[in-house]
C-alpha cells in the first residue's frame, strides 16, 4: 500500500502540534487530555519518520545506482531496502486505520453462568480461571470485585477488574456466548451435554469520561451471600447501584461499604459506557462485513467440544485441537487468529479510503 505524503505530513503536523501545546498548557485536564494525545500519535509518528527516511534513502540509493563504481554496492542495498519498504508501509498503515479509541485500557471482566444449570456454572468457573491464567502470564494484575458462587462449584456470576497495558485490546474479542460440550461430573449415563456461559469484557473508564448525576442513581446496601462459615459477611456491606434512566445495575461485594461503594461506580461507568460504544458500533454495522469486535454478546462465538479435544472459534471460523491448553490459559492462538481478521478489516477500510 502506498501511503499518499500529504496523509503523512498530516500526522507529524500533528504531534508537533500536541507537543507545542503541552509545553504552553497550564491548565490541569487540558495538560491531561493533550497527555493522553501525545502517547496515542507519538508511536504513529516515529512510524511515520522510520518510513519517510527508508523512502529517503531508497531515493539516494536509487542515484547512486547511476554511478558506475557505487552501482554494485547500491544495488545490493536498494534490494534489502525494497524488502523492508512494504513492512514499513503496513506497520504504518495500521497504526492509521480507524482503530479502537479504548484499545490500551485496562478491562472489567464479567463472566455468567448462562444455560445448563450447575453444569453452566462450573463452565463459567473454567472460563474464568482460564482468562485468570492467561492475565498472570502477561503480568496483568486481576481483582475480583463481586461474585456470587455456583451450588456445586464454579460461578453463577463474576466480575473482575484486569489492570495492565493494553488489556481491552486483547481480550474485547472474548464478550459473547460460549458454548461447553462434555459429560458432566453429575452424569451416570456418559450422555454429553451442551451448556453456555455469556462473557463480557468492558473498557475501563476514567472519570472525566462518563458524567453520573446523583439524581439518576439509587444506592443500596444488603448483606452478601458466599460458600458459608467465614466467607459469608455479618454486615450490610455490599452495595447495589441501580442506574434509573437505564435499569443497569452494578454490584460489589466485599467487606468494606466504602470499597464496595467506589467497585460499583466503577462498573457501573463501565456498563454505561459500554452501551454508548455498542450505540456506535450499530450505527456502523451495516459497514462492517465481520463481527470479530463487534462486542455482540448475543452471538454464540465459541465452542469448547471436550469428547474431541477442541475449540471452535465461529466467527473466523478458526478449530483447534489443544482445548486443555486453551483452558490453561494459553489464549494467544485464538486472540492472535481473532487480532490479524480485525487488522485486516481495517487495513481494507484505509484501503477504500486512500482507492
Amino acid at each position: 500500500m502506498q501511503l499518499p505524503q500529504a496523509r503523512l505530513d498530516q500526522v507529524l503536523d500533528r504531534f508537533q502540534e500536541v507537543e507545542a501545546r503541552m509545553g504552553a498548557a497550564t491548565d490541569g485536564q487540558e495538560i491531561v487530555r493533550l497527555s493522553k494525545e501525545h502517547a496515542e500519535i507519538k508511536p504513529v509518528a516515529d512510524a511515520v519518520l522510520a518510513l519517510q527516511k527508508a523512502r529517503q534513502e531508497a531515493n539516494d540509493l536509487e542515484a547512486l545506482a547511476a554511478d558506475p563504481e557505487m552501482a554494485a554496492m547500491a544495488a545490493d542495498e536498494l534490494e534489502m531496502l525494497n524488502d523492508r519498504l512494504p513492512e514499513l508501509e503496513r506497520e504504518v498503515a495500521l497504526l492509521l486505520a480507524p482503530r479502537d479509541a479504548d484499545e490500551n485500557a485496562s478491562a472489567i471482566l464479567e463472566v455468567r453462568a448462562g444455560t445448563g444449570g450447575d453444569e453452566a456454572a462450573l463452565f463459567a468457573g473454567d472460563l474464568f480461571r482460564m482468562y485468570q491464567r492467561y492475565a498472570q502470564g502477561r503480568g496483568w494484575r486481576v481483582e475480583i470485585d463481586s461474585v456470587s458462587e455456583g451450588e456445586v462449584g464454579g460461578y453463577k456470576e463474576i466480575v473482575a477488574t484486569i489492570t495492565g497495558d493494553g488489556v481491552f485490546g486483547r481480550l474485547k474479542f472474548e464478550s459473547g456466548v460460549h458454548r461447553v460440550q462434555r459429560v458432566p461430573e453429575t452424569e451416570a449415563g456418559g450422555r454429553i451435554h451442551t451448556s453456555a456461559a455469556t462473557v463480557a469484557v468492558l473498557p475501563e473508564v476514567e472519570d472525566v469520561e462518563i458524567d453520573i448525576q446523583d439524581k439518576d442513581i439509587r444506592i443500596d446496601t444488603y448483606r452478601s451471600s458466599g460458600a458459608g462459615g467465614q466467607h459469608v459477611n455479618k454486615t450490610d456491606s455490599a452495595v447495589r447501584i441501580t442506574h434509573l434512566p437505564t435499569g443497569i445495575v452494578a454490584t460489589s461485594s466485599e467487606k468494606s461499604q466504602h470499597v464496595n461503594r467506589d467497585k460499583a461506580m466503577k462498573n457501573l461507568k463501565a456498563r454505561l459506557y459500554d452501551l454508548q460504544r455498542q450505540e456506535k458500533d450499530k450505527a456502523r454495522a451495516d459497514a462492517r462485513k465481520s463481527q470479530v469486535g463487534s462486542g455482540d454478546r448475543s452471538e454464540r462465538i465459541r465452542t469448547y467440544n471436550f469428547p474431541q479435544g477442541r475449540v471452535t472459534d465461529h466467527r473466523i471460523g478458526l478449530t483447534l485441537h489443544s482445548l486443555p491448553q486453551i483452558l490453561e490459559g494459553d489464549l494467544d492462538p485464538v486472540l492472535n487468529a481473532l487480532i490479524a481478521e480485525d487488522q485486516a478489516e481495517r487495513l481494507a477500510s484505509l484501503e477504500a479510503e486512500f482507492g
